[in-house]
């Protein structure tokens, strides 16, 4: 079975033993698999163990084999991997044990996996197989942070910077078919016409000075995935009382704010990741219902996945790069 790993600070693409599904376990054929930018930060977290681990957090395929115990999925079944592991019900946060997989769980930039049944479910309804592949950690993510932690309602309007990639694509179009207002950034003005598929209502370069450009909205939700580099200038905007809610970093993690600035405009900071399996249960009809996917850049066969991060890195996609086996 092919594999892409991280093993003594290299990436490799090497031929792994296949295992047999036991217990209550399924073994996928995987179809496609989505990179995501998590997957860049990797080598740093494994350093140069000798160890080797499988890479990938997002895939979908074919159930192939099933363990004794194993009663939820029948052989030939479409699906989709759930890269949120351990993480059942929609609590305040996730519990000690979560994990994702791809590091130190075996990943999906692999011909097969074996995973629980627990995290696998049934491929949305009108999802095509790359599109499946891509789907689960960065709508996952986004339906929390919009959500759970955002808790959007119809008619605000939501500024989230950084349109093109996987989980803004998702916050974009979930929130329009929930009813809010959408407003996006982009440092390219090329990648702001292309993404104009997704329905947004405002698209404003990154370099124009945010409080002058927006200064006749009144923003009542903030996501936040880029950082230090833009933080401030969205909190800039934010309406007073609003709501800020970062999921990630691209940027810089530690910068400064004004504190004072900040409780005198009695707004609330809340963090967010990935997502519980409760959650995911409630997100596939959500998609299936509003005709929801995934905005698709370029795809690459497992042998040249060296080039599909090379592409990542260069983050000038439009939409999710995937991996064909």
């Amino acid at each position: 079975m092919k594999a892409y790993v991280i093993q003594n600070g290299t990436y490799q693409l090497v031929d792994t033993p296949e295992q047999q599904p036991k217990g209550r376990q399924v073994l996928v054929h995987l179809k496609t698999a989505g990179l995501n930018h998590r997957d860049l930060n990797i080598k740093d977290r494994v350093g140069s163990k000798a160890e080797p681990y499988i890479l990938g957090s997002d895939g979908a395929g074919v159930i192939e084999k099933t363990g004794d115990e194993a009663s939820r999925l029948e052989i030939g079944e479409e699906v989709i991997i759930n890269p949120s592991l351990n993480w059942y019900d929609n609590t305040e946060a996730p519990p000690e044990d979560f994990q994702i997989v791809g590091v130190p769980f075996n990943g999906t930039f692999a011909e097969k996996i074996l995973i629980s049944e627990d995290f696998v479910e049934r491929k949305p309804t009108h999802l095509n197989g790359k599109e499946a592949g891509v789907f689960a950690l960065s709508a996952l993510t986004g339906y929390r942070a919009l959500f759970t932690q955002g808790k959007i309602k119809e008619g605000e309007t939501l500024f989230i910077p950084g349109v093109g990639g996987g989980v803004t694509s998702f916050i974009i179009q979930m929130a329009k078919a929930f009813g809010a207002r959408v407003i996006t950034t982009s440092r390219d003005s090329d990648k702001l016409k292309q993404s104009e598929k997704l329905g947004y209502d405002r698209g404003i370069v990154t370099d124009e000075d945010w409080k002058i450009a927006l200064a006749d909205e009144q923003i009542d939700l903030v996501i936040e995935s880029i950082g230090g580099a833009t933080f401030n200038k969205s909190l800039d905007v934010l309406k007073k009382g609003g709501r800020i809610v970062t999921f990630g970093s691209s940027t810089n993690d530690e910068f400064t704010f004004n504190l004072r600035s900040f409780f005198y405009g009695q707004y609330k900071l809340i963090g967010s990741t990935m997502g519980s399996r409760e959650e995911l249960h409630e997100l596939i009809p959500f998609v299936e219902e509003h005709n929801i996917k995934p905005l698709l850049d370029k795809g690459y066969p497992l042998d040249d996945i060296d080039t599909a991060f090379t592409h990542l890195e260069s983050q000038k996609q439009v939409g999710k790069i995937y991996i064909h086996m």
